[in-house]
């Protein structure tokens, strides 16, 4: 199913899209009262979700208090995450070339180990909601298409093959980053934690949905043209090596975001670079979830 947070008339919701995405069923009309995405990971049984797939598929005029997906207002599924989000550096082999072209380093196409970093969100930034430019200390401002995994249960000490089982959904997220800080205090966190720099959505597609592991194809557009165009499969350290080596000493929350990396196609990867600004609008794209599409302001 596709679990989605809503505003309609005002009122915040979680709701689920039926099969076209025409529709959003608000939970509550199915004796379902959980008031916030994280109580969903942490709280639904696996019957509630056999039923919510199940109504999934029924009328609109049969469920009180359906709403045209175009009259809602479409909100980050998660909009303020328990921890900071859990994400992966370098994590495809285009990119990390693109990254030490841009850095003017040399790239042994090495990879021994993941390179995993830490983002502050206070708020995710939903669908069509603008990413500020921060121009008053930003002067290269770009973008990440992501896959993000969300942990069903708390994790630890998981072995690879068990990794999936402890997997609540996937979503689309912008990893926003401003290259000029990041280069400048020669770590990530200051660079991609700037308020607003979160974009995810429109949805979360649990589990059971998706094949697993995930293959599916990965784009981002800026005004319209392709930039980035991917696979999910070309990770280089895939999510049972990241769930399980994360989970080793380090429990993951039920609820915890892991933003699995970028591929290739990234602004700081263009010669010259071809950074956003204030007016742009950037798409970020993943087969079987959806789109978030984004303005600069």
């Amino acid at each position: 199913m596709k679990i989605l947070t809503y505003e309609v008339d005002g009122r915040k919701k979680l709701g689920i899209w039926n099969r076209d995405e025409t529709w959003i069923y608000p939970i509550e009309s199915f004796g379902i009262e959980y008031k916030r995405m994280r109580e969903v990971i942490q709280g639904i049984s696996g019957s509630e979700i056999q039923l919510l797939n199940h109504m999934a598929s029924k009328d609109p005029y049969e469920i009180r208090g359906a709403a045209p997906t175009k009259e809602a207002k479409i909100l980050a599924p998660i909009q303020k995450p328990g921890h900071d989000v859990i994400c992966l550096g370098i994590n495809y082999m285009d990119h990390a070339q693109e990254s030490a072209r841009y850095q003017k380093e040399a790239f042994d196409g090495e990879r021994p180990y993941a390179v995993y970093f830490s983002k502050r969100v206070n708020r995710c930034v939903g669908h069509n909601e603008g990413i500020p430019a921060h121009q008053d200390i930003v002067d290269s401002l770009d973008y990440e298409a992501e896959l993000a995994v969300i942990i069903g249960k708390d994790a630890r000490n998981v072995p690879r093959e068990k990794a999936r089982d402890y997997i609540f959904g996937y979503s689309v997220v912008n990893d926003v980053s401003a290259r000029n800080i990041q280069t400048r205090h020669k770590q990530w966190y200051f660079g991609k934690s700037l308020d607003g720099f979160f974009p995810m959505g429109p949805c979360i597609v649990t589990a059971e949905e998706i094949p697993y592991p995930p293959r599916l194809s990965i784009r981002s557009y800026v005004n319209g043209e392709l930039r980035q165009n991917s696979s999910t499969d070309l990770l280089i350290f895939d999510i049972d090596h990241v769930i399980s080596e994360l989970s080793q000493g380090m429990t993951l929350e039920a609820g915890t975001i892991i933003a699995m990396g970028t591929p290739a196609g990234a602004g700081m990867g263009f010669d010259p670079p071809r950074f956003l600004k204030p007016g742009d609008v950037v798409c970020c794209s993943i087969e079987k979830i959806g789109k978030i599409n984004n303005p600069v302001v």
